[in-house]
């Protein structure tokens, strides 16, 4: 193989041909989430500069991708009250969830990044805890403004006007799981 065609990424005409992406990771199967680190090691090994922001785990908790990701380089904020599909308190749910879009919109308006990932975006969306139609024109603003941002956002549900503004939609199907034959969440694999 040739030094042109191994390496054709680096060459200029190449590089006009690309631009940034809004991804989704939607679905009801495992790896959403784990999908979206992959990237962002991916990005952080070619020296993107790359964070991740968390809605809905704990703030207090620290999990793998945490320890992982910080020796990379890679920003990443947990800013969550921990899940909420069975919430007691929506209001504080809409609350933290207005907080963490407002440092995602801080960080796409920022220019500071070549990659973000937006992780459980998408349940805060499907719960309505933040308008779909605001943070769709967020991105877009952010996408014109940025056009070799790439975007990644993680979730069940996804609704159809983000599928429909995105480049890349991958959904993660449940096929077997290992909770439903009693075996729960574990270190390393699911946190």
């Amino acid at each position: 193989m040739t030094k042109e065609k191994r390496y054709k990424w680096r060459r200029e005409d190449y590089q006009e041909k690309t631009k940034g992406l809004l991804m989704v990771n939607t679905g009801d199967g495992k790896g959403k989430t784990t999908c979206a680190i992959g990237l962002m090691v991916r990005a952080a090994g070619q020296g993107l500069k790359c964070c991740m922001i968390q809605f809905m785990k704990s703030k207090t908790d620290r999990y793998g991708e945490h320890h992982s990701l910080e020796k990379l380089g890679v920003e990443i904020y947990t800013m969550g009250d921990g899940f909420t599909w069975d919430t007691n308190d929506p209001a504080q749910d809409i609350k933290t969830s207005e907080e963490t879009w407002a440092l995602c919109v801080e960080k796409m308006r920022s220019g500071d990044y070549d990659l973000l990932v937006f992780d459980e975006l998408v349940y805060v969306l499907d719960y309505k805890f933040l308008d779909l139609d605001k943070v769709l024109a967020e991105i877009a603003a952010a996408r014109e403004s940025q056009p070799a941002l790439h975007i990644v956002v993680t979730g069940r549900n996804a609704p159809e006007k983000l599928i429909e503004a995105a480049n890349l939609v991958t959904e993660m199907k449940e096929v077997k799981h290992p909770f439903h034959s009693g075996i729960f969440a574990q270190q390393g694999i699911e946190f």
